[in-house]
């Protein structure tokens, strides 16, 4: 694939993304919006307001607005992903497109009814080398963007997060009493399975998310700050797999 990058920490990179998004027309991680329209309609109202994190050149939010979800505020932290999908878009009023860090979002508390990633925070991760944990700076990254996706949500609002990473792996990261949000997993896919993840502001964590929570609290006293997340070992043919 002509846009793999040499390293996979080049996902990090927002000189990588602008390079790619300059010739790049469009692509769809973990697959189009039909795979997952089905979960995402049991969870998001058509007139709720919504923020899409890391939107990319993705079609997703075209699809979204053709379907009737109308209030669509996207970010990117490419400059050139911005410009070019605001341009495209320009004929879909009430879409705005914003050129924004995830650690450092520019909306006032309670912003929004429904804050959407897809595969956004995967490719944050695709980079660790361990499939046991994340790099403390990494863990940093995570949790600071995790922090400002819950202050931007509305009591009731829902944080939706589609994923590769299977529930023992994820959860780990999303089970955190200090986002004030509980956890829904739903699936979808056929061969290979992605996950629909459902935080909802002002929900407990279920018993066992809080044992987990706890469980993890405890393992990390005395040891260097490790965060587990995901399944596989190296992701350098991440981009393939994802496909649907």
């Amino acid at each position: 694939m002509d846009y793999l990058p040499e390293d996979n920490s080049r996902y990090k990179d927002v000189d990588y993304w602008d390079e790619r998004y300059k010739t790049e027309q469009c692509y769809d991680w973990l697959g189009g919006f039909s795979k997952f329209q089905h979960l995402l309609e049991k969870n998001v109202k058509k007139e709720d307001s919504i923020l899409i994190i890391g939107c990319g050149n993705s079609s997703m939010s075209s699809d979204m607005y053709s379907t009737g979800f109308h209030s669509i505020t996207n970010i990117d932290y490419s400059s050139v992903c911005i410009s070019t999908m605001s341009a495209r878009h320009s004929d879909c009023p009430g879409m705005s497109w914003h050129q924004m860090d995830v650690r450092q979002l520019s909306f006032p508390d309670a912003s929004f009814d429904v804050v959407l990633e897809k595969a956004t925070l995967d490719a944050i991760m695709v980079g660790e080398k361990s499939p046991w944990g994340v790099s403390p700076e990494t863990a940093c990254f995570i949790d600071k963007a995790l922090t400002e996706i819950s202050r931007c949500l509305k009591p009731g609002g829902r944080f939706v997060s589609v994923t590769f990473a299977d529930p023992f792996f994820r959860k780990r990261l999303y089970a955190k009493t200090d986002y004030n949000w509980s956890i829904k997993k739903y699936s979808y896919g056929e061969g290979l399975e992605y996950f629909v993840y459902v935080m909802t502001k002002g929900e407990e964590l279920s018993p066992e998310d809080a044992a987990l929570e706890k469980k993890l609290l405890e393992e990390s006293k005395g040891q260097p700050t490790r965060v587990s997340t995901y399944q596989h070992e190296d992701e350098e043919d991440f981009m393939s797999n994802i496909d649907l």
